[in-house]
C-alpha cells in the first residue's frame, strides 16, 4: 500500500472499530457474556456494609450557638467541663451573625446539624427532625449545667423542625456518590476485561501483525478500544433495560437515592462520560499488557498488578469522598485511573460545573498519552520481532539455496 493510498489515523481506527465491534456483537459468545452482571450484584451486596461505615465517618456534631454573649460562652464552660465524662456531647460553634437559624443552617461551607437559640432556661434547638431527635438530650443536659439546675432539673426543651440543612443534604448526597462509584467499578472491572482477551487471540493467530502491517498501530489500539467501548455500551443498555423493568416492578420497595448536588440529568451525563473514559484508560492499560505478553499465562501474571492497583485507587476515590477539597481528594481527582470515581462523586456533592470539564479534558489527554506509548511498545517488542524472525528465515533460506 503506497503512502498516498494509505488511511489516516481516524479512518484507519474507524475500520479497525467497525470490524471488531460487529465481529463481537454478533458472536455468540456475546450472549453469555451480558449474564455476567449478577456475579458483580453479588459482591455489590456483599459490600454494602461499607456503605454504613462511611456515613457514621460523615455524620457531623457540628451545632451553632446562637445565644447572647453570656449564655453561649455559659455553655461553652459547660461543655468543656463535661466532655471528660461524656463523650457524646456536640460541638458548638457560637454564631453572632444575626441570620435566621434556618439561614444559618443552609449557609454553605459550615456543615452545620442544628442551631441552637433562646435562653439557658428555654433552649430552642432548629434542625431537622432527626437531628432535634438526636440533640435535645444533650442540649439539655447543656443548659442544665450551665445554669446550675443539673442533676435536679432539666429546661423543657422546644424545638423548630426545618425541611433539611446543609449538614443532611451533604449526608444523604453521599450515598448517592458511592453508589455511582461502585457501579462505575462494577462495570468497568466487567467490561474491560474484553479489550485483553481480544488483543491475545488476535496476536495467537497473527491478525494484529496483519492489522499493524497495513495501518499504523496507534489507529489498532483505538480501533480496538473504541469497539469494546461500543459493545460495553450495547450490555449496559441491556442491563438498564432489565433494571428498569425490574424498578417498575419493585416500585416503592427500592431504596431510594438523595438527588446529588447537580441534579439528576447531568449526574448520569457526567456518569456515562466519565465510564468512557474510565473504560478507555483502563483498556489502554490493557491493550499494553496484551502486547507484553506472549502467552495466556503471561496475561494473567502481567495484568494482576493492573487489577490490583485498580482496587487501590477505587478504594483511594471512595475514602475522598469525606474530605472534599483535601489533597487526598484532590490526589484523587488528578491520578488519571482514579480521577473517574472521585469527579463522579464530587458530581454528587458540589454543584460546580466547571471542574468536570477540565478532568475530561485531562483523562482524554491521557487516554491518548496511553494509547500511544502501548503502540510503541508494541511495535518495539513484536513487530521487531518478527522482523528479525523473517530475517534469519531468508537467510537460512537463502545458505540452503547456496
Amino acid at each position: 500500500m503506497s503512502d498516498t493510498t494509505r488511511l489516516s489515523l481516524f479512518e484507519a481506527a474507524r475500520v479497525v472499530a467497525r470490524r471488531d465491534f460487529r465481529a463481537i456483537l454478533f458472536s455468540r459468545a456475546f450472549f453469555f457474556f451480558l449474564l455476567g452482571p449478577l456475579f458483580p450484584l453479588v459482591i455489590g451486596a456483599l459490600a454494602g456494609g461499607i456503605g454504613g461505615q462511611v456515613q457514621r465517618d460523615v455524620a457531623t456534631n457540628l451545632v451553632a450557638v446562637a445565644m447572647s454573649e453570656a449564655d453561649t460562652a455559659a455553655l461553652q464552660t459547660a461543655s468543656g467541663a463535661l466532655s471528660d465524662q461524656i463523650g457524646y456531647l456536640p460541638r458548638l460553634v457560637p454564631d453572632a451573625s444575626g441570620e435566621p437559624p434556618a439561614d444559618i443552617l443552609k449557609r454553605k461551607g459550615t456543615n452545620f446539624a442544628a442551631v441552637v437559640t433562646g435562653t439557658l432556661d428555654a433552649p430552642v434547638v432548629v434542625a431537622p427532625e432527626d437531628q432535634i431527635e438526636r440533640w435535645r438530650g444533650p442540649v439539655a443536659l447543656l443548659a442544665a449545667t450551665a445554669n446550675g439546675s443539673s442533676p435536679s432539673s432539666f429546661p423543657e426543651i422546644a424545638s423548630e423542625p426545618v425541611a433539611s440543612s446543609a449538614a443532611t443534604s451533604r449526608s444523604e448526597r453521599i450515598r448517592t456518590a458511592q453508589a455511582g462509584q461502585l457501579i462505575l467499578f462494577l462495570l468497568m472491572m466487567l467490561l474491560a476485561g474484553m479489550v485483553l482477551s481480544n488483543l491475545v487471540e488476535e496476536k495467537a493467530n497473527k491478525v494484529i501483525e496483519v492489522l499493524a502491517a497495513a495501518i499504523p498501530m496507534d489507529a489498532v489500539f483505538l480501533g480496538k478500544l473504541f469497539a469494546m467501548l461500543g459493545v460495553s455500551f450495547v450490555g449496559i443498555a441491556v442491563w438498564a433495560s432489565f433494571g428498569g423493568v425490574a424498578a417498575l416492578l419493585l416500585g416503592n420497595q427500592l431504596p431510594q437515592l438523595p438527588e446529588p448536588a447537580l441534579g439528576w440529568p447531568a449526574f448520569i451525563a457526567l456518569g456515562i462520560a466519565y465510564f468512557a473514559m474510565g473504560y478507555l484508560l483502563l483498556g489502554s492499560l490493557f491493550l499494553t499488557i496484551g502486547g507484553m505478553a506472549a502467552t495466556v499465562r503471561e496475561v494473567q501474571t502481567l495484568s494482576m498488578p493492573v487489577t490490583m492497583m485498580q482496587l487501590l485507587v477505587f478504594f483511594l476515590a471512595a475514602a475522598a469522598i469525606t474530605t472534599p477539597g483535601s489533597p487526598l481528594e484532590l490526589t484523587a481527582a488528578i491520578f488519571p485511573l482514579s480521577s473517574p470515581f472521585a469527579m463522579l462523586a464530587r458530581a454528587a456533592l458540589s454543584d460546580a460545573l466547571w471542574p468536570h470539564g477540565l478532568a475530561l479534558v485531562w483523562q482524554a489527554l491521557c487516554v491518548v498519552l496511553f494509547v500511544r506509548f502501548g503502540a510503541l511498545l508494541f511495535k518495539r517488542r513484536v513487530m521487531k520481532s518478527g522482523k528479525a524472525g523473517r530475517a534469519v528465515k531468508g537467510h537460512v533460506g537463502g545458505t540452503k539455496t547456496a
